[in-house]
């Protein structure tokens, strides 16, 4: 596991790609290559690269979770017992309307992001990570509005 978590050093080349296929992963090698002065062929090999080195996880649509209703977010804050808290993480990674889980420091164990279509849906979901073994308790914070919400990271 310590592999995958090397810092891996970029170039300007690699900056200049990661920029642009965040931007818009569809970009045509051709683009590409234009815009950062080199083939078609190092596009492809740079991404290839950043591919194996784990720089670039995948390739995905961003949805907008709206469109397809899911525009109910809450986050919810969990404290657990110590001992269960690896089998607790487990079945919260199992939870299909659990979208990010975050171990934290301070009051709370971990934080979850939960999107669903309904506030019944939210209650069936916390019912659920209720019952989950080692979950000693919860607080949730129902979204009112998303402000800012980046899938894009600054590339220095």
């Amino acid at each position: 596991m310590s592999g995958e978590r090397r810092r891996v050093t970029l170039d300007a080349i690699d900056k200049g790609l990661l920029r642009i296929l965040q931007e818009n992963a569809k970009t045509p090698y051709s683009k590409i290559s234009k815009e950062l002065g080199i083939s078609e062929a190092t596009v492809h090999l740079r991404i290839r690269k950043l591919v194996k080195q784990g720089v670039i996880k995948r390739f995905q649509a961003i949805v907008d979770p709206e469109k397809v209703g899911k525009d109910v977010v809450a986050i919810i804050a969990l404290t657990a017992d110590p001992r269960r808290y690896e089998g607790v993480l487990e079945k919260l990674k199992s939870m299909q309307d659990v979208y990010d889980i975050y171990d934290v420091t301070g009051e709370y164990y971990t934080i979850l992001k939960v999107r669903v279509g309904s506030k019944d849906e939210l209650t069936r979901v916390l019912d659920e990570i209720g019952k989950i073994e080692g979950v000693e308790s919860t607080r949730t914070m129902f979204v009112l509005r998303v402000i800012k919400e980046e899938t894009r990271i600054r590339i220095d």
